[in-house]
């Protein structure tokens, strides 16, 4: 194959006041006109350098790097109690992930010539339930070679899920981590399709001659993931034709209302997504891409971002399993590229922030560093500073390894604040980002180093178009002023074919122009930049008829120290909201120590059960999240006008919490039924000093 030029897309000089250009002959009424990317070459699957497949981009990565690189490793775990792992981590080369790719993908294809795995409506679809290791990407390899359908699983889903999934994309092939054995072979019964199960992971002796039971008695086959590799090697088959217009993947969206929908997805769909990603990729082509994969796999976010290391040649170390360790590994690891989300970008600004607020001179020295560095941001745009990087910040880069050199974020809103607070105290590129499984996790992104770009998600990539329509139940219309505003839609090769089963999903999601509705409302500001204020979904009318977007308020109020996570409430028959707060415990003992009048440390879990109950320590946190609602200039009618506050978080274990750890908000409003009528019972709160009603 011959080697795609990754960067040839990008300009030397951009020009930061005009980064977008309407496309002539293309404004309607009541919708903005087509934009692009104003330096960008538009880009599409008929572009010659374009990556037609994923099977292109792992053999790039190849090419670029050499056989003998590292490509995937892990941490071994050197004790079982205390459970440690190595301070190192263990790698696979770019050559062996070729032979193991090779061997599992013609043990696959044997499995489907000899009835052991069935399609069905076309499509020969492989599941995969497992947690992020090395296995997980060996299977997407294998699979994409030999031209099978991915249907990735989250690792924490519980029995009705997987059941749900596996049933709804006829899977008769599955692959899983032993621990979900248990659930899967209770389920069988109701999975007729399912022929083979295989292990990634070894199994005790025992449980083999158990399963070797078992499958005889309900003819279905079950294998280690290391058997049929040997099986592979043994019997080596050709690969089939993949073209761009193969089905690569069944993505299941994480299902924050409903059944949870599978957005079929092709091999060049995922394959000029993770194109466009590439071109003004902050990390210099001449540098090799390190990154520590935690986020989910089965989500669209993690698999494009491994798909752009594998394309630069990277390599890629997968965590050792916990959140809790994840600071752990990213110290062993070191890694330069650092894709996140707001949840967790968030707390890391709120620890550092905990610190800064602390009294005595380590606090104030915090302070006063920060201030700094903001100050020579705004004044000029550099992130760095010769004292105060040394003396200071040197220490809390190692909170993420210490050799950053990129930050990604995306899945949800990043607060200016906290996109800046990134870039001072990291020093280095910070980029939010907008996608959808539906476009392969690529809409819009912001332009490297744009000065003002905090707030924004900038701009099509090379393989989109993007454009506003009026969102008339909302007041939301591309004629506003001083910037359009309106639903977003987005083109491009990059873009879902159509929901599993679902035609009427699928028509209301797409239309017959290939635009996909994202359901979320954008500005195009006075640059061209794009920037997500709003939520078509997820509103609600009060009943004095204002319509609250309720997630953006969220966003916004998620920013306090204090908040940990926050559900905000309301009712068609009241005119105000109410909010659920899950406090951070380390704050939480912050405020309530002076109030109750002795020290309560932030590990103390009875003491803090005791302090969500005094009114006093909840007028101080209601007073916090009112301060964040003035300071961001919400409507008076957008306030919180009272809260329930709990030390129980929202879980995936508790079912309000999806896979991905968005909020299910009908759930998490029913676990808290009785707690919000009740402060609905006590009738109308009086106004909030300062907020206009």
């Amino acid at each position: 194959m011959q080697l795609k030029s990754l960067d040839n897309n990008w300009p030397e000089r951009i020009d930061y006041a005009k980064q977008t250009v309407e496309v002539p002959g293309t404004r309607r009424p009541r919708e903005t006109p087509v934009y692009r990317g104003a330096f960008l070459k538009q880009t599409s699957l008929q572009d010659p350098n374009s990556f037609q497949t994923t099977i292109e981009i792992f053999e790039q990565g190849l090419q670029t790097a050499g056989r003998d690189a590292q490509c995937v490793g892990y941490r071994p775990k050197v004790s079982d109690e205390p459970l440690e792992f190595a301070d190192h981590f263990v790698w696979q080369t770019y050559g062996e992930v070729d032979i193991r790719r090779k061997n599992l993908g013609s043990a696959i294809q044997g499995l489907f010539n000899s009835g052991d795995a069935l399609a069905a409506d076309g499509l020969e679809t492989v599941a995969l339930w497992s947690m992020n290791i090395p296995e997980w990407r060996i299977v997407d390899l294998a699979a994409s070679l030999y031209g099978k359908v991915l249907v990735p699983l989250y690792d924490n889903f519980g029995p009705d899920s997987i059941e749900y999934i596996l049933g709804h994309a006829d899977v008769s092939l599955l692959f899983l981590q032993p621990s979900g054995l248990g659930t899967v072979l209770g389920i069988t019964h109701k999975l007729p399709a399912l022929k083979t199960i295989v292990t990634v992971g070894p199994l005790y002796v025992e449980t083999k001659n158990i399963l070797k039971l078992w499958s005889k008695q309900n003819s279905i086959k079950v294998f280690e993931f290391s058997e049929l590799e040997e099986i592979g090697a043994k019997n080596p088959l050709p690969p089939p034709i993949v073209a761009a217009d193969t089905v690569a993947t069944i993505c299941y969206t994480s299902g924050t209302t409903g059944s949870p929908k599978g957005a079929v997805i092709t091999q060049g769909a995922l394959a000029i997504g993770t194109y466009g990603c590439l071109a003004g990729f902050d990390i210099p082509i001449t540098e090799t891409i390190t990154l520590l994969s935690y986020l989910p796999l089965a989500h669209i976010y993690e698999r494009a971002a491994e798909l752009v290391v594998l394309a630069r040649g990277g390599r890629i170390g997968y965590y050792s399993g916990s959140p809790l360790r994840i600071v752990e590994d990213l110290g062993v690891l070191k890694p330069n590229f650092f894709p996140s989300v707001p949840r967790l970008l968030n707390r890391i600004y709120q620890t550092v922030m905990a610190t800064a607020n602390t009294p005595g001179l380590k606090g104030a020295l915090l302070r006063r560093a920060i201030q700094a560095k903001l100050e020579r941001l705004e004044a000029t745009g550099i992130d760095t500073h010769p004292l105060w990087d040394r003396l200071v910040f040197k220490k809390v880069r190692q909170l993420l390894g210490g050799e950053l050199k990129l930050i990604a974020s995306g899945s949800a809103p990043l607060n200016p604040k906290v996109f800046n607070f990134l870039r001072i105290v990291f020093s280095c590129a910070v980029i939010e980002g907008y996608g959808a499984t539906e476009t392969c996790a690529t809409c819009l992104r912001l332009t490297p180093a744009d000065p003002t770009g905090a707030g924004r998600v900038g701009i099509p990539p090379a393989c989109n178009e993007a454009k506003l329509i009026d969102v008339p139940s909302m007041g939301y219309s591309v004629e506003d002023k001083p910037f359009p505003r309106g639903e977003l839609l987005i083109r491009g090769d990059n873009t879902f074919t159509r929901y599993h089963k679902n035609p009427e999903g699928t028509k209301e999601a797409k239309d017959d122009e290939g635009w996909v509705h994202t359901g979320d409302v954008a500005a195009i500001d006075e640059h061209g930049r794009f920037q997500i204020i709003d939520r078509v979904k997820n509103i609600m009318k009060l009943a004095q008829g204002e319509y609250v977007a309720l997630e953006r308020i969220e966003n916004i109020l998620s920013s306090a120290p204090i908040i940990a996570q926050i559900l905000v409430y309301g009712h068609s028959l009241q005119s105000y909201l109410l909010a659920v707060v899950i406090p951070d415990p380390i704050n939480l003992a912050r405020i309530a120590s002076p109030i109750i009048g002795k020290e309560i440390p932030g590990t103390d879990t009875a003491a803090l059960d005791e302090a969500v109950k005094d009114g006093r320590v909840v007028k101080v946190i209601l007073d916090i999240l009112t301060k964040e609602s003035t300071k961001s200039g919400l409507k008076g009618y957008e306030y919180v006008k009272r809260i329930h506050v709990s030390n129980e978080m929202f879980s995936i274990e508790n079912g309000t919490l999806t896979p991905t750890f968005k909020i299910k908000r009908k759930d998490a409003a029913a676990k808290y039924q009785k707690e919000l009528d009740a402060l609905y019972a006590l009738g109308e709160p009086q106004p909030f000093n300062g907020a206009k009603l």
